[in-house]
């Protein structure tokens, strides 16, 4: 297995030495010295900058995944910053083309303003840019849709060799193309199909878990979006439910200027499980201050209410913070009996945690290396959250090692931009279509200009990569 150290990196804090190059978002690693990064400003540019050099190339987008999605491969490879690749290039009543680089925030934004919303739930988070969240498998939760990749109609990329390429739902490469790792090409514009966008009640509620293994698919069955947190140690789960606001509910959503509502009545009845939670991080991040990120995280669920709004004013209500967060997916039908597995080895082991396990589920996804590929999907979230030194608790490192090993023996699948053990699967194996991904990379990048050390040994059929003479 993976060393803790590599799995889950230390953290430099904000004060910290920066020690001459860019890091990701966590501050866990570098990505590469401050002189390889590239900011092409025009598709032209990139085009040239590609088809003089047959050095490497990585794109750092956001920087929010870890660091062996991002880093470079060999010194004299280039980072692409595409910052310049921003905004809306086109919109028409079904679909919204932006450029690559669009934080998912900017695109939620433009299209509530036009009433339109993408055919996929968000993340909590919207910093990523768009080909990040496509590159990665962002997803949301709601068996009606699936991850954000999958409302891509049109991908236009650079190619290895500095040619630009055009794909969409007619071209027998688009499943690889919209969810490619970063390894196909250099994404210029994603376009996005859109749907008319309703307005949604969301309602609130803390119930026991005693019955959790039945109740998550009724949750996802019969609302259009369902998010739980489940806290084992208290045998208690938050529960989100949404659905399209009715008529009263919408009038009060317009008078209130289309500002979320938060509706009157609020329950009470996490707050114990809240401030038992607190006590554990306070132990494990010795963060001295009392509104800092990590404690916001949870105490939002104290005193909490039903609200109404669009579904980015209900989701995306995230707080980013430095973590390690692991999340793996299983396949639908099989959660309820590894909710049973889970709890069962809870109540053995009794495992150190300070946050909730995060239970989202998607309906299947049609891009080939999507971890909801081809089945109803459940994705099983946990955090472990930093100290103020940039160190993680033992007992945290210990607790994600063992879980994980538990998911991954049922066939798990890992979401790509957060972290795991990647010795832990076997990918051919849970991708059905693995190697016909691989003969489009070898199609599109015959030289692999696009790896990094971490993917290179991804996909690696060998001990050797003849088409760039590195040991893997």
């Amino acid at each position: 297995m993976a060393s803790a150290h590599l799995t889950y990196p230390l953290r430099v804090p904000e004060d910290g030495a920066e020690g001459g190059g860019l890091r990701n978002w966590a501050r866990n690693a570098t990505l590469a010295p401050a002189d390889a990064i590239s900011a092409p400003a025009t598709e032209g540019e990139l085009q040239s900058l590609l088809a003089t050099s047959d050095a490497g190339v990585r794109v750092i987008g956001s920087r929010m995944s870890p660091g062996r999605m991002l880093e470079l491969a060999a010194p004299g490879d280039t980072l692409l910053d595409l910052s310049h690749f921003r905004g809306l290039v086109d919109l028409d009543d079904d679909s919204a083309t932006f450029g690559a680089a669009t934080p998912l925030d900017e695109v939620y934004a433009c299209l509530t303003s036009h009433g339109r919303m993408l055919p996929a739930a968000p993340g909590v988070i919207a910093a990523q840019t768009l080909a990040g969240a496509l590159a990665t498998g962002t997803h949301g939760q709601g068996l009606q849709q699936s991850c954000i990749a999958d409302a891509a109609v049109g991908v236009r990329m650079v190619l290895a060799d500095g040619s630009v390429a055009d794909y969409d739902h007619d071209h027998p490469w688009f499943p690889a193309v919209r969810l490619g790792l970063g390894l196909l090409g250099v994404i210029t514009q994603v376009t996005l199909r859109t749907v008319a966008s309703p307005i949604y009640t969301c309602i609130k509620s803390a119930v026991s878990a005693d019955t959790l293994h039945e109740d998550l698919e009724t949750w996802n069955r019969d609302y259009s979006f369902s998010k739980a947190w489940w806290f084992p140690d208290e045998n208690q789960v938050h529960v989100w439910v949404a659905r399209e606001a009715n008529g009263d509910e919408v009038l009060r959503y317009l008078d209130n200027e289309r500002a979320l509502v938060e509706h009157e009545t609020t329950s009470d009845a996490l707050n114990a499980t809240v401030d038992q939670a607190l006590v554990h991080m306070r132990s494990d991040t010795k963060i001295v201050d009392e509104n800092g990120k990590p404690f916001r995280t949870v105490n939002r669920f104290k005193n909490f209410t039903d609200v109404t709004g669009d579904v980015y004013q209900v989701f995306c209500r995230g707080i980013a913070t430095p973590q390690i967060n692991v999340e793996i997916a299983i396949p639908l039908a099989l959660a309820g009996g590894l909710i049973k597995k889970i709890k069962d080895w809870h109540t053995e082991t009794r495992p150190h945690m300070h946050y909730p396990i995060i239970l989202r589920c998607t309906g299947p996804s049609e891009s080939w290396l999507s971890p909801s590929y081809g089945q109803e999907t459940c994705f099983f979230g946990f955090v472990v959250y930093y100290a103020e030194d940039g160190t993680l608790a033992e007992e945290g490192q210990s607790f994600l090692r063992a879980v994980e090993q538990v998911l991954a023996a049922e066939g798990g699948r890992p979401h790509w931009g957060k972290y795991y053990d990647e010795t832990l699967y076997d990918w051919p194996a849970l991708y059905p279509q693995w190697d016909a991904f691989r003969q489009v990379r070898d199609a599109l990048d015959p030289h692999h200009r696009f790896d990094n050390a971490f993917t290179a040994a991804l996909f690696a059929e060998l001990g050797f990569d003849e088409h760039r003479g590195e040991a893997r």
